[in-house]
């Protein structure tokens, strides 16, 4: 309710100026008569309306210069208490303006203001016969209590203020994170849909390639070698329409929620590479983090693809997974050329294979071997699933 008052207020600046100083206006008014027949006085009933105008307008005319608005009030009853005039209900005015000054501007103005106004308030009472101690201590009071509450009004709104701000820097850091999250989440997809079309692809050209030399001298080898084609392919679009359905801000009613490839998948990738190919498994598999067992398979299906790719014909490789030591090893090796097979230039997988590693604070080396042939090694801490 408060929130929508104060954007009303802030959509009618000007009417809400006068609703401030209505109040004070129509007690002036009510007073107007009863004081302008008082006496001892200079002033008449219009001198009474130009007096309390000089005193009350400047209230709604500078609302937003509260300082500007003080001291013209200020210098008004200064100037009123230099002619003998004694005081109005409009000099109220005054006590307005000094918690205005103190819920909008510095404490020193704050506090120059209540000094000017206990020192305008023993003016208007030194001038009178009547004054005594107990009635300059009532009026100070009364000052002070007012000076007091613009003190705390001013005090809250600077703290509803922080709260705005800090509410929009949240927000803004929240959306910012939000951006990061959705860019590091495509960086991974992006590496996924790498590693995927890489072997997938790879391993379809090799048995297309096959087939083709089969065809007439072995059509039974030709007819099995089209079936993996089949197969991979069919098994490339599945990952791909998961990962690429990531992408979608409304997913569909039929959503695929086929687990992550992992460690129970890596006999039948070795299986389906392509090339001859074995697995070895030293030491008892540990239960690991899915994502840790994501990047495992990520590796080793780049390492395998590397071989089919650049390995040469009559190429094969060994998988060796080590579960013996504090961490967990992948080593993959292979017979082919080693570092004389051709660099790729727009090649991306070895750099997604260390940022995968680099994840989980482990390290990843390659390079060819003696004697030929390509090694890919990659060390990772062996982390434990929740």
């Amino acid at each position: 309710m408060f929130g929508r008052v104060r954007v009303w207020s802030r959509r009618h600046e000007k009417l809400v100026g006068a609703l401030r100083v209505a109040p004070l206006a129509a007690v002036c008014a009510i007073l107007l008569v009863p004081y302008a027949a008082m006496g001892p006085t200079y002033l008449d009933l219009a001198g009474h309306v130009g007096l309390s105008c000089a005193l009350i307008v400047p209230l709604a005319l500078w609302r937003h210069r509260p300082l500007l608005s003080f001291a013209t009030i200020a210098l008004v009853s200064f100037g009123q208490w230099l002619a003998g005039v004694d005081p109005v209900p409009a000099n109220l005015a005054v006590l307005v303006a000094l918690w205005t000054v103190a819920h909008q501007c510095s404490f020193r103005w704050a506090l120059a203001a209540c000094l000017v106004t206990e020192l305008g308030t023993f003016m208007a009472l030194e001038g009178l016969d009547s004054a005594t101690i107990g009635m300059f201590t009532t009026g100070t009071i009364f000052v002070v209590t007012i000076w007091l509450a613009g003190l705390y009004a001013n005090t809250r709104r600077r703290y509803l203020e922080s709260l705005e701000e800090r509410a929009e820097r949240a927000e803004r850091e929240r959306d910012q994170q939000a951006r990061m999250a959705a860019a590091a989440e495509r960086a991974r997809i992006a590496r996924e849909l790498h590693d995927v079309v890489a072997h997938n692809v790879s391993v379809m050209v090799v048995q297309a390639d096959g087939a083709g030399f089969a065809m007439d001298s072995d059509p039974e080898q030709a007819r099995t070698a089209v079936k993996t084609i089949s197969k991979t392919g069919r098994a490339a679009l599945a990952e791909m329409r998961r990962m690429v359905g990531i992408l979608r801000e409304n997913e569909a009613a039929g959503t695929d929620y086929t687990p992550q490839p992992g460690l129970g998948q890596l006999e039948d990738l070795v299986q389906g590479s392509g090339l001859p190919a074995r697995l070895r498994v030293g030491g008892v598999p540990a239960e690991l983090p899915e994502g840790q067992q994501l990047t495992v398979y990520r590796i080793v299906q780049e390492a395998l693809t590397n071989a089919l790719k650049h390995g040469g014909p009559g190429v094969r490789a060994v998988v060796e997974i080590d579960y013996t030591g504090p961490e967990l090893v992948v080593r993959v090796t292979d017979d082919g050329r080693g570092a004389a097979a051709p660099k790729s230039p727009d090649g991306h997988g070895l750099i997604g294979m260390r940022e995968r590693v680099g994840l989980y604070g482990g390290d990843v080396r390659t390079g060819p071997l003696r004697g030929g042939g390509f090694e890919v090694l990659a060390r990772l801490p062996m982390a434990r699933a929740a």
